[in-house]
């Protein structure tokens, strides 16, 4: 009788609601820190969130959708803003690396998981989601600010500068990211800036 008294002493309190919600997702993230996507599981998730698999597949139905709902959680998302440094090619640098650092943080290995689970077509081929839509026009015109910036100091003539050129290296980043299913390096963005994009706005 006194043992049993000491177990329910320390047995975990029954949680529910976004309480439970918020300890799957924080061991979904840790889980996939420490053992990566391909060694991750949802027993290894319940075990470190103190709860039953039926608790993760009742929100969740799958890996791949935990893993998801894991990262719109901790991933950080990126602040996009037109930069004035001074110099064109780093304020480009910076705009086009803070698009990419969420992606590099995610990995290859996880990105190449969840495509390959096949429910994550949809959301791989919207991120970054600041490349679609209103966000897209948004990023567009942050570019423009920062070409407008450049043309103050005498590095550019927006008048020689097509909109198709404008928007070629997020055209780039996306078409590359999306044939590959890999984030690009930070080499990667400095070679779309300086072979590319500098050299056709600098004509």
């Amino acid at each position: 009788m006194a043992k049993e008294k000491r177990e329910e002493q320390h047995a975990p309190s029954r949680r529910r609601g976004s309480i439970l919600e918020d300890a799957i997702l924080q061991a979904a993230w840790d889980e996939l820190n420490d053992h990566g996507y391909a060694r991750m599981s949802m027993e290894g998730v319940a075990a470190r969130a103190q709860t039953n698999k039926n608790a993760l597949y009742r929100r969740w139905p799958s890996k791949d959708k935990l893993v998801i709902a894991a990262l719109s959680r901790f991933v950080p998302k990126p602040t996009l803003a037109a930069t004035d440094t001074g110099d064109l090619r780093q304020d480009m640098l910076t705009l086009l690396l803070s698009i990419m650092k969420p992606l590099q943080m995610i990995g290859a290995e996880t990105i190449h998981g969840i495509m390959l689970e096949g429910y994550g077509k949809d959301l791989f081929s919207s991120l970054p989601q600041h490349m679609n839509s209103d966000k897209e026009n948004n990023l567009m015109t942050i570019i423009r600010t920062i070409l407008e910036n450049a043309e103050k100091r005498g590095e550019v003539n927006l008048k020689t500068i097509s909109t198709r050129v404008l928007s070629l290296p997020v055209d780039l980043i996306r078409y590359e990211f999306l044939t590959t299913h890999e984030p690009l390096s930070d080499q990667a963005i400095a070679e779309i800036v300086d072979d590319i994009f500098l050299p056709l706005v600098r004509e």
